[in-house]
């Protein structure tokens, strides 16, 4: 299956957190989009890794995504090496998305920056010709691909966009997706430890977070995201 959009979350609950109403705008135009999750969020202080296995089904199902995967990666230990490299690479070599999105450049989880890092390798690596890849179980050999774009979504830090994406209309669907995973998030019926994502106050700066982004393009709610390279246009025509 060939996917317009490949988007990657160090822990089931990244993409939908910081590109959850992006998702459902290109989904409803008519994208193909997968999430493939690096790690099953194992270490996480709320719920288990069962647990999240079914929030993440049931979130993708609200999305209506084409596809979502786990690489089963070790939560809070994975690295950027070959091995996990060449695990990634598998994945955007079945997919062969246009674009990629994946975790933020900077952030207060040390797994956000280094799945961001790790993904952003592995799609230029992708593209090489002399590394040979197969997918697990298969004997056919993967043909080379790299995405033509790669962006960054954004996360626990209010870091600069460089550019935003108008979601208007999306929001909700963003926040139902994100409930969803009720192990995680605010439920004052919860007997679980605090978390820093688990507070109402954390719940609400996803929402206006948008809303500020949304008001400085005139908009009602907009997502940003980072980019490595410069974002292009044909025209000026071309901007919002």
């Amino acid at each position: 299956m060939k996917l317009d959009i490949l988007v990657f979350g160090a822990h089931p609950d990244d993409a939908e957190l910081g590109a959850g109403a992006t998702i459902a705008k290109e989904i409803a135009n008519g994208k193909k989009v997968g999430i493939i999750d690096l790690t099953r969020g194992e270490l996480g202080t709320r719920g288990s890794a069962e647990i999240r296995d079914k929030e993440a089904a049931q979130a993708a199902k609200i999305l209506g995504i084409e596809v979502r995967e786990n690489l089963e990666l070790a939560d809070g230990f994975f690295i950027n090496d070959r091995e996990h490299q060449m695990t990634v690479i598998r994945s955007i070599r079945k997919y062969r998305p246009e674009i990629v999105l994946c975790n933020a450049i900077d952030d207060r989880h040390i797994d956000h920056p280094k799945g961001s890092k790790l993904v952003s390798d592995s799609c230029f690596l992708s593209g090489l010709v002399k590394i040979d890849s197969k997918e697990i179980g298969e004997d056919q050999w993967q043909e080379p691909w790299r995405p033509k774009h790669v962006y960054h979504y954004i996360q626990w830090k209010n870091l600069e966009p460089d550019f935003v994406v108008d979601v208007s209309g999306f929001i909700d669907k963003k926040t139902e997706a994100i409930l969803a995973y009720a192990s995680q998030f605010h439920d004052p019926k919860s007997n679980d430890p605090e978390t820093p994502i688990s507070s109402k106050n954390f719940l609400e700066s996803v929402e206006y977070r948008a809303r500020d982004l949304g008001r400085l393009i005139g908009a009602s709610h907009a997502e940003g995201f980072t980019t490595e390279r410069f974002a292009a246009v044909n025209s000026l025509s071309d901007l919002i």
